[in-house]
This record gives structure tokens, C-alpha cells and sequence, in this order.
């Protein structure tokens, strides 16, 4: 991408499906996606989400990156599965994103707004809102030891 990407280049809808194949290259961009994985399984995967956020650019009308909020839709939600494919990042999209899926929560009364940050991107999601819940510990339930 020769050009640089601005704000203007990009237009964030909220989404209940879209093109399988684009969507399994931004898990695979974010580095989430195994081989085991069939693309059909993103169908109910944005279909069940509370909110799913894609990023196109207006050029060629692709996707440039994505996010979700899983939620009950009464209390609390949690963003995740947030990526902007290499090309495109360090363009605000990230941030375009998140305010999306924020506002799209706030509307429908979704208040409690979380995440796991990975190490690093902590001053990312500090610059919109978030911030780090001392004496909390994200777990992951990985079976009986």
C-alpha cells in the first residue's frame, strides 16, 4: 500500500455476517486462526455476536480489520477478537473500532465494558476509556491438572 490510509479512507459498520474468507484472514492476521478451522464456523460466530465491527476501505471495499463484544445484552460485555491487518495499522482504525463497539453497547444499555489487553497494548486501550483492574487476574480454563 503505496498511499497512506486516513480516517476518511475507512468506513466502520456493524455487521451480522460477511464475506467468510476475509474475515478468516484478519483471525489470521491477529494470529488466532489453526488450520483445523473451517471458515463456515464464522457464520454463527458473527451471527452470535452482541456486536461485530468491521473496518473497509472505501478503495477497494475490503476489510482492513474487525473487532466483537460478547455480552448478555443486560450487563456486562467484553471486546475481543480485535485486529487491523498489518497494512493498516497505526491509522486510528484501531481506535475506530473500539469507539464502535463501545457505543454500540452504551446504546443498548451495556454499561460494564471489559477486555484482555496483550502485554503492550495497555496505553492503546487507556487512551479510550479503559483501564487496568488492580487485584484482577484474567484466567483461562485450560482442563483438570
Amino acid at each position: 500500500m503505496g498511499e497512506s490510509i486516513g480516517a476518511k479512507d475507512i468506513e466502520i459498520r456493524l455487521v451480522d455476517g460477511w464475506n467468510v474468507e476475509e474475515i478468516a484472514d484478519l483471525y489470521r492476521a491477529g494470529g488466532w486462526w489453526k488450520d483445523t478451522y473451517e471458515a463456515s464456523g464464522l457464520v454463527p460466530l458473527m451471527k452470535g455476536s452482541f456486536a461485530f465491527a468491521v473496518a473497509i476501505d472505501r478503495k477497494t471495499s475490503r476489510l482492513a480489520g474487525m473487532g466483537r463484544v460478547l455480552s448478555d445484552g443486560v450487563s456486562d460485555g467484553y471486546i475481543q477478537d480485535l485486529v487491523v491487518l498489518p497494512a493498516y495499522r497505526h491509522a486510528g482504525i484501531g481506535s475506530q473500532l473500539v469507539t464502535a463497539l463501545v457505543a454500540a453497547c452504551k446504546a443498548r444499555g451495556v454499561g460494564w465494558i471489559g477486555l484482555i489487553a496483550e502485554p503492550g497494548s495497555e496505553q492503546f486501550y487507556e487512551t479510550l476509556g479503559f483501564r487496568i483492574m488492580p487485584g484482577h487476574v484474567p484466567m483461562l480454563y485450560l482442563g483438570n491438572p
